[in-house]
């Protein structure tokens, strides 16, 4: 895991030199032909890089984006209306019929469909009509990293060009060396703390929401750590009940309009007595983490997500267990 983390730079470096004629082309037939409605379809970390990609859409392009409950058409057989939907599937191995089926669902009844998917080989690639490959190459680790980094990437590609943000595009091209830096942030606070915990609450807004989601799945899955993840303007209603003296929350606060909030209620938290990690760029005084930032606050959960993975691997190995080895799991997901 933790080799496979520190590799995603190199990757990504490769990702953005293939295939950005086939973004450029995606990107014009969208402006040409806008959809009618937009859904993703992923499960796991990949739909959490689908929450990504969907808040960039929605924040830069205006269209709405929702995440489609697989089961509607898997199991459900529910009468969609795919004419003229863009459907977006994300996935490490393009090999799960419930991401599969939707897939082919949505292309036969007029829809456009998109695959980012690392395995260009895969049955999911070979059912959507656009498939971008990740580049990622072969992950052997359960818990997926320069993946769904990777995954984010593509989701950053596509919203740009679609939007035909030259600047944005631009901005991608730092990446690489960005995430260099990131694998070398120092983390070892968090490490020192979570060793001994059984629970973590992990919050985020915004842009750094998809962050919440992805750092709390990996902590259940290579530490065995019973972690939820809540938006920071949720936590109050209902969750907050979960604070005791000491009670765990890693929180995001990753730049952009959501900031603010996330330092207030950090703030707030630890004066209910949690033991708070706030992870923060490095401007911020009060931060326990540094947040380690790309070129544009847009692209910061991509790099940010570096940091915690190097971490996280740190962190399992801290508590006795082999982060390569999670207990009960397989790389392979196939639901239906």
């Amino acid at each position: 895991m933790l080799k496979e983390a520190r590799s995603a730079g190199s990757h990504v470096a490769e990702q953005l030199a293939r295939d950005q004629a086939r973004y450029a082309e995606l990107g014009r037939w969208l402006r040409t032909a806008p959809p009618s409605g937009i859904v993703t379809v992923a499960r796991g970390s990949s739909d959490h890089a689908a929450s990504y990609c969907a808040y960039l859409t929605m924040v830069r392009l205006g269209h709405i984006v929702a995440s489609l409950p697989m089961s509607l058409v898997t199991l459900n057989k529910a009468p969609l209306i795919a004419r003229d939907a863009l459907a977006i599937a994300i996935s490490q191995s393009g090999q799960s019929p419930d991401v599969i089926e939707p897939i082919r669902y949505f292309r036969d009844g007029g829809a456009t469909t998109v695959a980012l998917i690392n395995d260009a080989e895969s049955p999911l690639a070979k059912t959507a009509e656009w498939t971008l490959p990740l580049h990622a190459g072969a992950e052997l680790s359960v818990a997926a990293t320069k993946s769904f980094i990777a995954s984010l990437v593509a989701g950053a590609l596509f919203a740009g060009h679609w939007q035909d943000d030259a600047g944005f595009l631009h901005a991608l091209d730092s990446l690489p060396e960005s995430l260099q830096r990131a694998a070398d942030s120092d983390w070892s606070k968090a490490v020192e703390i979570l060793a001994p915990a059984t629970s973590i609450m992990v919050v985020g807004r915004g842009i750094g929401f998809p962050l919440a989601l992805e750092a709390a799945l990996k902590f259940k899955e290579t530490s065995a750590i019973q972690a939820e993840a809540f938006s920071g303007a949720e936590i109050k209603h209902g969750p907050m009940a979960l604070i005791n003296e000491g009670y765990p929350l890693l929180m995001f606060a990753t730049r952009g309009p959501t900031q603010a909030g996330m330092l207030q209620l950090a703030a707030e938290m630890r004066q209910r007595g949690a033991k708070v990690l706030l992870a923060a760029p490095a401007d911020i005084a009060e931060r326990d983490l540094t947040l380690p930032t790309a070129v544009t606050p847009d692209l910061d959960p991509i790099v940010a997500i570096q940091a915690f993975y190097v971490m996280a691997a740190q962190l399992a190995v801290a508590r006795g267990m082999d982060p390569d080895k999670p207990r009960h799991l397989s790389k392979v997901t196939k639901t239906s």
